[in-house]
């Protein structure tokens, strides 16, 4: 009885903290934050196991039509579409209000390797709306959308990513886009999205990117991309594109581009356009980064991101920990960001920088100006090549209202202009 009650107290206690806590601005973190309980799959209806609805286990077969027609018959009455140990190949698939999608341990949900099996539709894409090829898995305007198991989802990229830099040998100056391509798991337009337990790898393009959606949670979740022998370009593990309320917990992450990147519009008037917005209560625990052009970024295709909280995470061989894009030819603002309580390696601990990559004012007279603001370091021990990597741009950006706090930093080069940033506080920080 004893051992109960101080159970009761201690879990009473950590509510109470729990319930205290704020985002950077003094927002205070709602609790469905620290609801991290497994989905229940028995709960959500009747099971549809592929092969029981004359889907082959066969690698080499592009099953598209037979697994969207099992997706299809789940959604007339709500349920769970099961994908059972084995290698199932596919081209897009569309799931849809009150359709879920389960791999089991063993699975494989393998993406197609010729584009010619992902339909072209209007989509988001790169900071705009336009028409543009399916992801491997879609989901549009679903509510309490999940995926679960401890299977696999395979985007098969080889292909594609040597296709790309034989494109670019040619052409240096081409894009993403140019090189035609699929995202690996796309949800828009949603609210109260599940991702946990799965492996997301291989992605041709973005491995997964997620546009206006509401309460969403990713949890346990290992995203991978190579970057050698063939590099994976352009294969970010997650991007968040006008999303509110957002867990990225207790996942692994190593990809060939950004590991988790804030987008949300690009362009000289994209603050104008109803397709863009805002990134907005995010927090980002318990982590595990491995290879990654950056742990966190903001940006390139962002206009505003807020309340974003990275902390209790571990980092080995990230290029950077904390990216601002400072991009010129977009209004961009970003603002009440913390990173804290980080161990581990970079080569960059803090990277802001104009971000001129296929820079297009549109005819616009003025450089839009653009702020990174209330940015908060603290409680980080690590190594780096080089700990400041910031440049001035009064004519383009405003640096303010920064704090390091508690560093304890080993870096080849441990210079800092602290002029660059006004209002530029430092609290027991040690440069080695």
């Amino acid at each position: 009885m004893k051992r109960t009650l101080l159970l009761i107290g201690l879990l009473l206690a950590a509510w109470g903290v729990a319930a205290h806590e704020q985002f950077p601005d003094g927002t205070p973190i709602d609790k469905w934050f620290y609801e991290v309980d497994g989905v229940d799959i028995e709960a959500l209806g009747e099971r549809f196991v592929v092969t029981d609805y004359g889907v082959k286990q066969d690698s080499t077969l592009i099953q598209t039509e037979a697994l969207q027609a099992v997706i299809d018959r789940a959604a007339e009455q709500g349920g769970v579409v099961v994908i059972p140990k084995g290698v199932f190949l596919s081209g897009s698939l569309f799931f849809k209000q009150g359709t879920h999608l389960h791999l089991e341990e063993g699975a494989k949900l393998k993406g197609s390797d010729d584009i010619s099996n992902f339909p072209i539709l209007e989509t988001r894409i790169e900071g705009q709306t336009l028409n543009y090829f399916a992801a491997l898995v879609n989901a549009d305007n679903v509510d309490g959308f999940t995926i679960t198991g401890k299977g696999t989802i395979d985007g098969n990229g080889l292909r594609y990513w040597k296709s790309f830099w034989l494109r670019r040998k040619v052409i240096p100056k081409c894009t993403n886009m140019d090189e035609l391509r699929p995202r690996l798991l796309y949800i828009s337009n949603a609210k109260h999205v599940q991702i946990e337990g799965v492996t997301l790898q291989n992605s041709p393009f973005w491995t997964s990117h997620y546009y206006r959606v509401e309460r969403l949670k990713i949890l346990g979740v290992r995203f991978f991309a190579p970057a050698e022998p063939v590099k994976a370009p352009s294969s970010d593990a997650i991007d968040l594109d006008v999303c509110r309320d957002v867990l990225v917990k207790n996942c692994y992450l190593s990809v060939n581009d950004d590991a988790i990147a804030m987008k949300g519009g690009k362009g000289p008037w994209a603050d104008q356009d109803p397709n863009n917005g805002m990134n907005d209560r995010v927090i980002i625990e318990d982590c595990v980064f491995g290879f990654c052009h950056s742990c966190l970024t903001c940006g390139s295709e962002s206009i505003h991101s807020r309340n974003i909280i990275m902390r209790r995470i571990q980092v080995d061989k990230a290029t950077r920990l904390l990216w601002l894009k400072m991009r010129p030819d977009t209004p961009q603002n970003y603002e009440y960001i913390t990173v804290e309580d980080i161990t581990g390696n970079v080569v960059s601990f803090l990277y802001i920088r104009p971000w001129t990559q296929f820079f297009d004012l549109k005819g616009r007279k003025d450089m839009p100006m653009s702020y990174g603001r209330h940015i908060i370091m603290r409680n980080i021990e690590a190594e780096c090549k080089t700990f400041f990597n910031v440049s001035r741009a009064d004519d383009q950006y405003l640096l303010s209202d920064f704090l390091f706090e508690n560093l304890k930093i080993k870096a080849e080069n441990i210079e800092c202009d602290r002029t660059q940033i006004e209002d530029f506080k430092w609290k027991r920080v040690k440069l080695n």
